[in-house]
C-alpha cells in the first residue's frame, strides 16, 4: 500500500485556522516522534535507545506487541520513520513533510508505504482502505494536538529552552 494526503496548516485566506509557525511546527512534529503517547492513547510505552546527529531509534510498546523503529530527522523538512523487518512486522515506512507552497502558506505531507507490491496491494485492497481511513484519522488528531500544544505555547522556543 502506498498512500499519502496533506493537511492544511495555514491558509491566510480563512481567518478560522489559528497559523502556526514552521518552527512550531517542526517541534510538534518532532515531539509526535519522541513522545508519541502524547498523541496515540492506546500506546503503552516508547523508549528511545540510541540518538546520533540523524535522529533516533526507538522501541514502541502495544500490549504484547513490540515495534523497533529509526526516526530520521530533516531539521524544518521532514520526519521519516523506517520500520524493518521484524516478526510478522513487514518493513515499511512514513515520510511526513512540511511544505511551504507560498508566503504564510503550510502543509503537512503524509507518506505511507507498507513495503508491499502490487499483487499484494490488490489483495489486499479492502483492508488497506479501512488501515488508509486510520492512518489519516490519527494524523488529522496528531495535527489536532499539535495546534493545541502551540495555542498553549508549548511548542515556542521559550518554553522549550
Amino acid at each position: 500500500m502506498k498512500f499519502e494526503h496533506l493537511i492544511e496548516i495555514n491558509d491566510p485566506l480563512n481567518p478560522l485556522i489559528d497559523s502556526l509557525t514552521r518552527e512550531q511546527l517542526w517541534r510538534g512534529l518532532v515531539l509526535h516522534a519522541e513522545s508519541p503517547k502524547l498523541f496515540v492513547p492506546h500506546l503503552d510505552e516508547c523508549a528511545i535507545s540510541a540518538r546520533d546527529a540523524d535522529g533516533f531509534t526507538r522501541l514502541r510498546r502495544f500490549g504484547q506487541l513490540q515495534i523497533e523503529d529509526r526516526v530520521f530527522l530533516t531539521p524544518l523538512d521532514e520526519v521519516r520513520y523506517e520500520v524493518h523487518a521484524q516478526g510478522d512486522i513487514s518493513a515499511s515506512s512514513l515520510r511526513v513533510t512540511i511544505e511551504a507552497p507560498g508566503d504564510a502558506v503550510l502543509f503537512v505531507r503524509f507518506k505511507y508505504d507498507d513495503g508491499h507490491d502490487a499483487a499484494t496491494d490488490q489483495a489486499n485492497a479492502m483492508y488497506d482502505e479501512f488501515k488508509k481511513s486510520a492512518y489519516q484519522e490519527a494524523d488529522i488528531d496528531a495535527i489536532r494536538i499539535v495546534r493545541e500544544l502551540a495555542a498553549a505555547g508549548r511548542l515556542d522556543a521559550s518554553y522549550l529552552n
